[in-house]
């Protein structure tokens, strides 16, 4: 079984939704047992609208369950070294000398408009074992984009 590793606020996201959707299996039961009690289900909108809810609720715990139970948590101030590695805090140089900062995490935490991506993503795949002075070529949607490594952090 592959771990899946995430940071700490990551794994509490992940426990905290799957508390709620544990939450909202009674609700939807009971929406069922309304709906039941309405008589033909064939054409009872209110039951298949439950029933479709209950199916995605049911997947959504399964799926978090499965990733929950293969956590691996991972403090970034614990790490050390000289090679990006997940968790690790990267500033970047762009082709206009531009810095960038990224924060490698799991595919639950990524979020590039904050500057945390996943260590999945076309970037995050080109950092991992680079260290400073390494360049990179990236191949991203808009194209190819280069990148020098200029600082790596683990806070």
């Amino acid at each position: 079984m592959e771990k899946v590793p995430m940071l700490a606020e990551g794994y509490e996201k992940l426990t905290a939704d799957l508390k709620a959707l544990r939450e909202e299996r009674p609700r939807i039961v009971d929406a069922i047992e309304e709906a039941r009690a309405h008589g033909d289900l064939s054409e009872n909108a209110e039951y298949h609208a439950a029933k479709e809810r209950q199916g995605q609720v049911e997947a959504q715990i399964s799926d978090l369950e499965d990733r929950v139970s293969r956590a691996q948590i991972i403090d970034p101030t614990t790490l050390s070294g000289d090679k990006v590695v997940f968790g690790a805090t990267v500033t970047l140089l762009d082709d206009d000398d531009k810095p960038v900062r990224y924060q490698i995490v799991g595919q639950t935490e990524a979020d590039a408009k904050v500057g945390r991506i996943s260590y999945n993503s076309p970037l995050g795949k080109a950092l991992i074992g680079r260290k400073v002075g390494d360049e990179i070529e990236v191949t991203v949607p808009s194209g190819e984009r280069f990148y020098l490594v200029d600082k790596i952090e683990f806070i």
